[in-house]
């Protein structure tokens, strides 16, 4: 079956179920207050929010929870005692909405993804690619 390709934020909100719209509503205001001037948009079919035309953050509703991505390396680690109490997995974090939204978390959460899009964008802007491993491998000569 194919999801529905919703034409903004709100049509998605509002095609979550009734009981999971305060909460990603609730969400939305968190991610635009902590990202003033963001384009707000539709990615992957969820809900996404970009700066400098690069992604900064995606959320999207669930049965039973909401989640963020991306949930890189940096945050899991940064944030590994604040995020305890919720379930994280490969790039993912997810929030039951039986439980209250960790504003303060979701915020110092954009904070660090803000920062890494904001890298990600003078890299390209300045024709760099970012830094990636040298590998042993060298191309062979044709002779």
């Amino acid at each position: 079956m194919a999801r529905p390709a919703f034409k903004s934020v709100d049509a998605y909100i509002a095609a979550q179920p009734e009981s999971a719209q305060p909460a990603l509503e609730r969400v939305r205001a968190i991610l635009r207050k902590a990202l003033p001037g963001a384009e707000e948009t539709i990615s992957y079919g969820i809900p996404t929010y970009k700066r400098r035309g690069t992604y900064v953050v995606y959320f999207a509703g669930f049965k039973e929870h909401y989640s963020l991505y991306p949930v890189t390396e940096p945050i899991a680690t940064a944030f590994k005692g604040d995020l305890a109490p919720y379930r994280v997995s490969t790039g993912t974090l997810r929030f039951a909405y039986s439980d209250p939204v960790p504003v303060k978390l979701i915020q110092e959460v954009v904070k660090v993804l803000a920062a890494a899009a904001a890298r990600r964008a003078d890299a390209r802007a300045g024709g760099r690619k970012p830094a990636r491993k040298k590998t042993a491998n060298k191309k062979r000569r044709s002779r």
